[in-house]
């Protein structure tokens, strides 16, 4: 199963496999089972950044990078594959100048063991070097056959509008896909910041927290008990704010079609403006079976509108 992703030329599967867990939580023995087994169900879209794992101790970057050129290269499927990854986060590559961003592309092409990246992102904005320089380098970047496709992520609506006038004035490659924080229940600010500008460039956007830290997944109910980590501070405040009625019409609507909560979750996204497809990562096999059904899960139009409702942003 292919889709055509906007209009950058790439075909991917509907789903895709995020990198930030890889060479972290998950282990290299445990990276490579979920590439494999995510390659098997047809998968063939993943998301890294250089910037993955510097958070964990002992890590400098590039360790999600690393672990996905490594399985690239022992399984030889670099071609049936299409990556992504970033620039933007890991000092000293913040500069969004030429000689900063060559420089990055030139290490995670090393790490990725490739020679060419098919998705390449702005992982942040750099407020202090001129658009005109960033746009240029990335530019040259597609000139040059090094990348096929630029991507923007967590820019702000007027920072994206204008780089992408600028590159439009110049005839400059510039950004087709966003990445950002979107999901059934953190609708805001993408609804009216970044979703306005991508409809009025033709973007297309692969939101990141998909399932808001594991909230939609229905992981976290009233009164359950789990290990507190950073991510069930914000998931149970959804739960807080979104009480069990929400959590119940998303069980309702997965027992309907016989599939999971996780995969209602990402299905909703797929049927917003702008949204190609969702991005979702794992740190197990039993994650990634989890997500998998929503390559292939289409919602009717009263289930969308329904949990729509249920989440609809106050004014």
């Amino acid at each position: 199963m292919r889709i055509n992703l906007g209009g950058t030329g790439l075909k991917v599967f509907p789903l895709q496999l995020g990198g930030n867990t890889l060479g972290f939580t998950a282990d290299r023995d445990t990276s490579f089972r979920i590439l494999d087994a995510y390659a098997s169900a047809g998968g063939n879209f993943i998301d890294t950044a250089d910037f993955y794992s510097v958070w964990a101790p002992g890590n400098v970057g590039g360790e999600s990078e690393t672990v996905i050129g490594e399985w690239l290269e022992s399984r030889g499927c670099r071609d049936e594959m299409v990556v992504a990854t970033k620039v933007g986060m890991l000092e000293p590559y913040t500069v969004l100048d030429r000689k900063h961003i060559d420089e990055a592309l030139a290490r995670s092409l090393d790490r990725l063991r490739t020679d060419r990246i098919d998705l390449y992102y702005a992982h942040q904005d750099d407020l202090n070097t001129s658009q005109e320089d960033t746009a240029a380098a990335f530019d040259g970047l597609v000139r040059a056959g090094l990348v096929r496709t630029l991507g923007a992520s967590n820019f702000s609506p007027d920072r994206l509008r204008s780089a992408l006038t600028l590159a439009r004035q110049r005839g400059l490659h510039s950004y087709q896909v966003i990445q950002d924080e979107y999901s059934l229940v953190n609708r805001q600010p993408f609804e009216t910041g970044t979703m306005p500008v991508a409809v009025e460039f033709g973007l297309v956007n692969i939101p990141y927290r998909s399932l808001a830290k594991g909230f939609l997944s229905g992981r976290y109910r009233p009164g359950g008990s789990w290990q507190e980590t950073t991510h069930t501070s914000i998931a149970t405040s959804y739960l807080e704010k979104y009480g069990t009625e929400l959590l119940g019409t998303v069980e309702t609507i997965a027992r309907r079609h016989d599939t999971t909560m996780s995969a209602v979750g990402l299905a909703w996204l797929t049927s917003r403006p702008t949204v190609a497809l969702p991005l979702s990562g794992v740190r197990t096999l039993e994650q990634l079976d989890d997500i998998l059904p929503a390559a292939g899960l289409v919602l009717d139009d009263d289930e969308v509108d329904a949990l729509t409702a249920l989440t609809a942003p106050s004014d």
